[in-house]
């Protein structure tokens, strides 16, 4: 039973509260018994229990909970460099689609890619992702579009979920758009996610969440209730990719379906906010993908204001978001959608937590799982002013030190 000193500020995130009600506490400590969070609260009141126990200095620096990210496409074959330059150079999406690029592009790779090929690359990303502080990741399908591939990116999630160390949550997104064999009959592809896929995956266990894209390229909103209350029937949560490129109220089915959140929502409307918000449905913005795409970003204020619970993901993907940069989409939060640091952080742990129903995790206190990251910065502020690399010191999944600068800080 550790106990960590020394900590210049400590944020504890609770989940109740505000979106920038984070706990601060200065001159803390933090102490953790196995896997959980046992006490946590200002140095000089550290319980009698505890004196004798090993102490640990954090030297000045800050103590946030594990950051989470609770959308990303992690599992896909191939890149889209070529296609970046292509945009820059003015060359409408469409065009690029009509040349095979786009997702067309990606569904090919990955399903030429192996799940051996597949895993891989993806357990890269996630150790390279340990030194930015992110301890939970949500890892979504839809690059395979049809029964073999789709079950092999969920294969992939479910393996890294149990080698750790990130806490995986996996999200069946089938219905991204209607694979081209389909094109002429997409009535037959939602019966084969209907009818099939959506059995098979919950059968198996290989995701907790069905997704639907909701957009005039992908499915309208009578096609997303009707897969979705399939998986609700089969225990799949729902999420939804709502209100992105036009607004067709995906905020207010999300809020009608009780979806665990509606993700991207750039074009949202006041009657979804409204709905959200008295639904308690999550929004998950996506910062990283509106700047590489040119777009306005989801207006972060309004939904703070009108009291929906906004979380913080990097949308990672081999197109519009080539980048799992966490701290990058928190910045970027704050930069463009006139966020507080305070409230970017909440959105990054105990909101999105709260995105996939998870209650203990994304927050400091007794019982939760201790999951935490050491940042080299006096506090949070600070932290997202001033943007540079190498920030985080320590990475601590379940209480266990998973990555850390300083190879004397590993856990054995």
């Amino acid at each position: 039973m550790p106990v960590l000193t020394d900590i210049a500020t400590l944020a504890t995130c609770p989940p109740e509260g505000g979106q920038g009600e984070i706990g601060l506490i200065e001159n803390a400590a933090l102490v953790w018994e196995g896997e959980e969070v046992a006490w946590v609260g200002s140095e000089v009141d550290v319980p009698e229990a505890y004196a004798a126990m090993p102490r640990e200095s954090a030297e000045g620096r800050t103590v946030i909970p594990g950051l989470i990210d609770c959308h990303t496409h992690l599992a896909f074959g191939g890149w889209r460099a070529g296609e970046f330059e292509q945009k820059l150079l003015g060359t409408p999406y469409l065009e690029i689609a009509r040349q095979g690029g786009g997702i067309a592009s990606t569904v090919k790779a990955t399903r030429a890619a192996s799940e051996t090929e597949l895993h891989g690359r993806a357990r890269g990303f996630l150790d390279e992702m340990l030194c930015l502080g992110v301890t939970t990741v949500e890892c979504k399908s839809g690059y395979g579009l049809n029964m073999e591939d789709e079950l092999k990116q969920l294969r992939v999630y479910r393996q890294l979920a149990e080698e750790g160390p990130q806490r995986v949550e996996s999200t069946f997104l089938g219905a991204h758009v209607v694979p081209s064999e389909f094109k002429d009959d997409r009535a037959a592809y939602i019966r084969l996610l209907t009818d099939e896929l959506i059995p098979q995956i919950a059968g198996e266990g290989l995701a907790h969440f069905c997704d639907v894209f909701v957009e005039d390229t992908a499915y309208s909103p009578d096609e997303a209730r009707t897969i979705l209350n399939v998986a609700a029937t089969h225990g799949l949560g729902a999420k939804l990719h709502a209100d992105q490129i036009t607004d067709l109220g995906g905020g207010a089915l999300a809020a009608e379906l009780n979806a665990a959140s509606a993700d991207h929502l750039e074009c949202i409307s006041e009657e979804s906010i409204a709905a959200m918000a008295k639904a308690g449905t999550v929004a998950v913005s996506l910062p990283l993908a509106t700047l590489y795409l040119g777009q306005e970003p989801m207006p972060a204020r309004r939904l703070i204001d009108a009291g929906v619970p906004v979380a913080v993901a990097t949308d990672f993907n081999p197109g519009s978001a080539p980048s799992y940069d966490l701290h990058l989409a928190l910045w970027l939060a704050c930069t463009r959608q006139r966020m507080t640091p305070a409230e970017a952080l909440k959105g990054a742990t105990a909101y999105a937590a709260k995105a996939f129903l998870r209650n203990d995790i994304g927050s400091l206190q007794p019982v939760m799982k201790a999951d935490f990251v050491v940042l080299d910065t006096t506090n949070i502020n600070h932290w997202l002013y001033h943007f540079r690399p190498g920030t985080v010191v320590r990475t601590v999944i379940g209480g266990e030190t998973v990555w850390a600068q300083s190879p004397s800080q590993l856990s054995s």
